[in-house]
């Protein structure tokens, strides 16, 4: 269910109270380039991206889903291991100053790379990134970013949380703050990170008043997962655990609702 209210200081709500996906607010990726060598092929399928116990009023639950797949092709020749999900709202909404706030829950396991972020549609990194929710399976703590010009990729500015007596497969409310002159991550309520105008300007410049839109995702290895794990076989990033979960099934990104509102 979506609701765009700017006048109630709302301007972006869903809570996935249909049976599906809404597809006029959301699209759903496929691969084309990758980035980062993640190990995955995002595919459009009712096996990666859906909504569980989607049904008026309450809402639902979506849910991105890894799964093995040997052999996988792309449309445009690539071959994967293994197929996820991933949406966007680009094309659909985007906003420039706000709040961007959603409830997750991640899956466990190392290698895996949920993400809730916001992105510019123009040149990446001088229209910015800001990542507001990043884990790669490590089970006691999650990260946050921005990248920018000067200031992108592994120059990024990163933060950790370390979640003390929960962990990162919990329920818990990821939100970041956009203003004109600074980027204020929080989880839980609890402020994290905060990334001031004068900060990016040392090393760039700031990249976060052009207008952004919201991305979903569930990677699986890569170039971040493996700085931190250090795994190489049987997959970058991703070790042979991990690779049985996501046979299982069990590696899911859950998200109860997002929503964006106005700053007073």
């Amino acid at each position: 269910m979506l609701s765009r209210d700017p006048g109630a200081g709302r301007l972006f709500f869903e809570d996935f109270g249909a049976p599906d996906l809404n597809r006029s607010s959301w699209n759903v990726l496929t691969t084309g380039p990758v980035f980062n060598d993640e190990v995955q092929a995002y595919v459009d399928s009712a096996e990666t991206v859906g909504v569980a116990g989607g049904t008026p009023p309450t809402g639902g639950v979506l849910e991105l889903r890894a799964h093995h797949r040997p052999g996988h092709a792309t449309e445009d020749g690539q071959r994967f291991d293994f197929i996820s999900g991933r949406i966007d709202t680009r094309g659909r909404f985007a906003f420039r100053h706000g709040r961007a706030a959603a409830r997750i829950r991640l899956p466990a396991g190392p290698g895996l790379w949920p993400a809730f972020w916001l992105v510019g549609s123009g040149h990446w990194p001088e229209t910015g990134e800001i990542d507001v929710l990043e884990c790669v399976g490590e089970p006691d703590w999650v990260s946050c970013a921005v990248h920018g010009p000067g200031y992108s990729g592994d120059a990024g500015l990163v933060n950790r949380l370390y979640l003390g007596d929960t962990d990162a497969t919990a329920w818990h409310t990821y939100s970041v703050d956009v203003t004109s002159e600074h980027v204020s991550f929080e989880v839980d309520g609890r402020l994290v990170y905060r990334v001031t105008r004068p900060i990016t300007e040392y090393f760039g410049s700031w990249a976060f008043d052009a207008e952004k839109f919201i991305v979903l995702n569930l990677a699986l290895g890569g170039g971040y997962p493996y700085k931190v794990n250090g795994v190489r076989e049987p997959y970058l990033g991703l070790p042979s655990e991990t690779v049985e979960s996501i046979r299982r099934g069990d590696a899911k990104m859950l998200v109860d609702w997002i929503r964006v509102e106005a700053l007073e």
